[in-house]
């Protein structure tokens, strides 16, 4: 017993002292809880300023592997959308209908709805069904097809919405959520990892599109195409866009646009109806293994200037045809992706710091963006339909399915008001314009130009009436 004494004492004050030790050297600690202690989150900041938001954030939206009060935050955020096509009606009933339908995201409590552009493009009637059923139909915003993006509305209030999050902290093995609204499903839910970033896998078309998405492996169907991406915090980091399959159904690879990216272009679409998109006026190519040598390249890394456009931001400010850029301000450029995605933030006027590497060596260059006309001023269509409107008509793009159907470009005339110019002409809803004046057009941006030249002069507008054959001409004074 004597002896069994002595060594409990000394255990005792191994392990106090062990303790001591421990506390002497343990970092300090925030913890973050949502009310339910048992799911306490812990991340160490050190030296930092936790005001600063310079934490080590990915040990706090990684660490959780219970996404029940994400999904309960979420999911009556992300609604069902059904897009109506369902026009040219004659008399005699015949004409056309079709329906798609896809996923979105409530980002203001105001009813602005998110979703992607190929969800809704072929209809002219948006049916939302929010989680809880209420039904709603909504108003066509904008659209911008080359990132793949759609702004619809419904008119309520105090609407349960997405914050979003800042898609650029998301980290490789990450875990994050899918978010849809399919098939009036009410909702569905999968978790997976970000399998990468900066992916670009060819699916839209047009000069200037942005493929720079995130790549997971969370379970993406159809019907989900537009709904949410969301980290552990149920912040919105990205609008889910596509698959890769061979299959038709989900295999392990699902698409998001960026949340950056998705925040600037929707803002633009509210603020102005249309996306203000910046260049750096270059043609760009990628970087392989001859090319990184031939260039003396520290890495085969970076993007390639193919040409540069004549009196484009990148020629005022120096670049050549040969440069490779490998930065934009403080992020590193590996790839096109990367590219499109940092510029495609910003607009004309804005000026950014490029980084590149000729013959070897490394310089910088203050570049200011411009747009397709090579000017930094903004333009609007939503200032430019009031010109709409003092005329009398209210037009949209063709849908896909339209453009498939009548083999041809032009812009359809969906409302003429009582007692306006338009109606004057004899006009009918249904008309189809093909060109205004001697100039073809194929969207109401080329429409709206045209008008703004001939104001207070006459005008011929020029099309036809998809069920009756022949052309038809209307001429009047623009307003």
């Amino acid at each position: 017993m004597k002896k069994i004494i002595p060594i409990v004492l000394t255990s005792l004050l191994s392990a106090f002292f062990a303790i001591f030790i421990y506390k002497m050297f343990e970092e300090p600690r925030i913890v973050y809880t949502d009310g339910n202690y048992a799911n306490a989150q812990y991340t160490n900041y050190g030296e930092s300023d936790p005001y600063s938001g310079n934490f080590q954030r990915t040990f706090i939206s990684s660490s959780p592997t219970d996404f029940t009060s994400a999904a309960e935050s979420v999911t009556p955020a992300v609604v069902n959308i059904r897009a109506v096509e369902n026009s040219n009606y004659s008399w005699w009933g015949s004409g056309s209908y079709g329906a798609s339908s896809g996923s979105g995201v409530i980002i203001s409590a105001d009813g602005f709805i998110i979703t992607n552009n190929h969800v809704i493009e072929d209809g002219n009637k948006y049916e939302i069904t929010l989680n809880d059923h209420r039904e709603y139909l909504a108003k066509l915003i904008a659209t911008d097809p080359s990132t793949d993006l759609a702004l619809l509305k419904i008119d309520e209030k105090n609407l349960p919405f997405l914050l979003f999050g800042n898609s650029d902290s998301l980290r490789v093995g990450e875990w994050v959520m899918a978010v849809g609204n399919p098939f009036n499903l009410e909702s569905t839910v999968t978790a997976g990892i970000v399998s990468a970033k900066g992916r670009s896998i060819d699916i839209l078309e047009g000069d200037y599109t942005i493929e720079s998405f995130i790549q997971t492996d969370a379970a993406v169907n159809p019907g989900n195409s537009g709904g949410a991406l969301v980290n552990t915090n149920g912040e919105l980091v990205g609008i889910n866009t596509a698959i890769i399959t061979r299959s038709g159904k989900y295999e392990g690879y699902s698409f998001a646009i960026p949340a950056t990216l998705v925040q600037k272009v929707i803002k633009d679409l509210r603020d102005f109806g249309e996306v203000q998109r910046a260049l750096l006026g270059i043609r760009i190519g990628p970087v392989n293994d001859q090319n990184a040598k031939d260039l003396g390249l520290p890495s085969v890394e970076g993007v390639y200037i193919s040409s540069v456009t004549p009196e484009g931001g990148a020629e005022e400010a120096g670049l050549q045809r040969g440069d490779v850029i490998v930065g934009i301000g403080k992020t590193k450029i590996a790839t096109i992706p990367e590219l499109q995605e940092q510029v495609g933030r910003l607009h004309p006027g804005s000026a950014i710091s490029v980084e590149y590497i000729r013959e070897g060596k490394r310089y910088r260059a203050n570049v200011v963006l411009k747009d397709k006309n090579q000017t930094t001023a903004f333009t609007s269509v939503k200032n430019d339909k009031d010109l709409l409107g003092m005329n009398g008509m209210e037009l949209r793009e063709l849908t896909t399915e339209e453009k498939r159907r009548l083999r041809v470009s032009g812009v359809y005339v969906e409302t003429i008001d009582v007692g306006s110019v338009i109606e004057q002409t004899e006009m009918d809803p249904g008309y189809i314009i093909t060109k205004v004046g001697e100039v073809r057009v194929s969207s109401v941006r080329e429409v709206l130009n045209q008008l703004k030249k001939k104001r207070g002069k006459e005008i011929i507008l020029e099309g036809f009436y998809e069920n009756y054959p022949g052309e038809y001409y209307y001429t009047f004074q623009v307003k």
